[in-house]
């Protein structure tokens, strides 16, 4: 199991390092819905890896058996790999690259409110923005809550990889 997890870890890390880290430098004009979805898809790009893990597992390593539980434990460390892989990226990239992100972010962000709503309303949008940027903290806070999305995604698909995958 270890060098299942190690090698199909290791491949989900590096495509999840690599895309991500792309998606965040050259998608600069993008708008950030647009990396948001860009993002989201890199991650369950890269997630795929514990699908092959799991099955590469029972096929090649445990004479074509593998429990729900073990299915689940192999991809939530699969998960766990291609997280490290994001949050490092994304750390790297508000600390290096980027440093002012946080900055751009809110800055595009009330300019897109202040085209959807008005007065009272975006005064409210506006504060609360504000105020959940300021929660959210630095760097490593943006790359911890990084890492626990791509584990939940990662969860999610090792359960339903576990249960197409089970075979005793």
């Amino acid at each position: 199991m270890k060098n299942t997890v190690l090698k199909f870890g290791g491949y989900g890390l590096i495509l999840g390092a690599v895309v991500f880290g792309l998606a965040l430098t050259f998608g600069d004009g993008l708008s950030y819905t647009t990396q948001e979805i860009i993002g989201y898809g890199s991650m369950v790009a890269s997630l795929s890896f514990v699908y092959f893990g799991i099955k590469h597992y029972r096929d090649k390593v445990n004479d074509g058996k593998v429990s729900f539980g073990k299915a689940l434990l192999i991809g939530l460390l699969i998960s766990a790999f291609v997280g490290f892989g994001v949050g490092i990226i994304d750390y790297l990239y508000t600390t290096v690259i980027n440093p002012d992100f946080a900055e751009e972010y809110l800055t595009k962000t009330i300019e897109s409110y202040e085209a959807l709503y008005s007065g009272e309303e975006l005064a409210a949008k506006k504060a609360e923005l504000t105020k959940q940027m300021e929660d959210y903290g630095g760097s490593g806070f943006m790359a911890t809550l990084m890492f626990i999305t791509v584990v939940l995604i990662g969860f999610i698909i090792s359960l339903i990889s576990g249960l197409i995958l089970q075979r005793k």
